[in-house]
């Protein structure tokens, strides 16, 4: 083996000893996460129909039937229904395209809309009724505060 093949096959070691040890102390990338879209809008259209009666605020439980809270966060805002607010439970099973067109993907998702279809608050996973309840008072009534939240319901 000659001088030139010796050095040749040294500076190879050392490049290769070198490679290893930055790829060791490399961290791995995180895990993907998910992009947790929440809509600022929604179309009043896609969720009263044309001969429907209209109600003021809309709030929308984004959710699935393989999701054991999603059955408690539309139970508690089912509670808010009135003349005044419509409550409404998409499910991902049953309106796959609404899910799709509003770019859902985590559920439960609830959203609060206005006349306008503005959303004006968001709860993304489980909540409390009163919190949910002061949301509702906060957006349909800026300036009030619905005072301190009650323990009782969390």
């Amino acid at each position: 083996m000659t001088l030139t093949q010796l050095l040749l096959a040294a500076g190879i070691a050392v490049v290769a000893v070198v490679v290893a040890g930055v790829v060791r102390r490399r961290r791995p990338d995180a895990p993907t996460q998910p992009a947790r879209h929440v809509p600022t809008q929604l179309d009043r259209r896609d969720f009263f129909p044309p001969d429907g009666v209209e109600t003021p605020w809309l709030v929308v439980v984004f959710s699935s039937a393989t999701c054991a809270v999603c059955a408690q966060v539309h139970a508690k805002a089912q509670v808010l229904a009135s003349s005044e607010v419509t409550v409404l439970d998409v499910e991902y099973g049953q309106q796959r395209d609404l899910h799709q067109r509003y770019q859902i993907d985590s559920v439960p998702l609830t959203v609060i809309a206005d006349p306008d279809g503005v959303v004006q608050a968001h709860f993304l996973g489980p909540m409390s009724a009163t919190d949910l309840w002061a949301a509702v008072a906060r957006a349909r009534d800026p300036g009030h505060d619905p005072g301190p939240a009650c323990q009782g319901d969390r």
